[in-house]
């Protein structure tokens, strides 16, 4: 299953690709900005939108060691250890990504800060309270083993530490149609609905905070993309074109249908690891 995982997501020459990309756009693929990665290394939903909103959520402090759990090409975990001074670890199935992730850290100036590990989400390679607050956007739609992750994610967390995850949830309608952006087919697409989600989180040990859907935000950043290329300018996100090609165009108007259809319901869900006592019910 994990190698079906990674096929999705590699080609091959990602990072020639991501450079010519920045040359058509008439920047030095050498000397990139954090502003000028940004279409293309926030790999999630409404790209470094998203990643904003989940920073201002969390607020971590200066010096906290984060997790960031699917980390792509690196631009949240980057994003993160610049506003905040904190440092980052980030952990992908994909080998391509984690190379080039490493790479763009490198020409950041940020690898003092920034890390990345090639790993599984179900078997994370960390002691027991190893960090400070973990997050993971747009990753577990490709993992079955919901519990397994979500208990996996508490052990490594510090007691009193956060978790957000920024996700797809099942929505009402049944399957969405395929390819999609996380998945080929139905058969390494694993959504749960938020309910089932915020069910695992609490039977973990978790404390869920909040949970609330993000559709209509994604509908709104879809509507201002569509606007955008009406007037010839280039899409605000062009992750899912750089990394899937070819089936870019038929994933991301599959996403944007099962969205409208309310088949799939983008979902932001805040808890933390109780410091101490037994963790509160969760709350749908």
């Amino acid at each position: 299953m994990n190698d079906e995982i990674r096929g999705h997501y590699t080609r091959g020459d990602l990072l020639q690709r991501l450079n010519a990309a920045l040359a058509d756009e008439g920047l030095d693929p050498a000397r990139p900005t954090a502003e000028a990665l940004a279409p293309y290394d926030h790999f999630h939903g409404r790209g470094i939108e998203a990643t904003r909103d989940a920073a201002d959520l969390v607020q971590p402090a200066a010096g906290d060691h984060l997790l960031d759990v699917g980390s792509g090409l690196g631009g949240p975990a980057r994003y993160f250890a610049a506003r905040f001074g904190c440092r980052v670890t980030g952990i992908d199935l994909t080998p391509e990504f984690c190379e080039v992730a490493r790479h763009l850290t490198r020409l950041l100036g940020q690898q003092a800060q920034v890390d990345f590990r090639l790993g599984d989400a179900l078997a994370l390679p960390f002691a027991d309270g190893s960090f400070d607050g973990a997050y993971s956007m747009n990753v577990s739609m490709n993992i079955a083993d919901k519990r397994g992750f979500v208990r996996g994610l508490h052990r490594v967390l510090r007691p009193g530490g956060w978790l957000l995850l920024s996700e797809i949830a099942r929505g009402e309608g049944g399957e969405p149609d395929y390819p999609m952006p996380w998945a080929a087919s139905a058969q390494t697409s694993f959504l749960v609905s938020a309910q089932r989600t915020l069910q695992e989180l609490a039977d973990a040990g978790f404390e869920v905070l909040q949970c609330h859907s993000t559709a209509q935000r994604a509908l709104d950043y879809g509507a201002r993309s569509r606007a955008a290329v009406a007037r010839g300018e280039k899409p605000p996100h062009r992750a899912v074109m750089l990394i899937h090609g070819e089936i870019a165009a038929r994933a991301m108007a599959h996403s944007a249908k099962a969205l409208a259809d309310g088949r799939t319901v983008p979902i932001e869900v805040l808890a933390r690891k109780p410091a101490a006592g037994p963790p509160q019910p969760a709350k749908a």
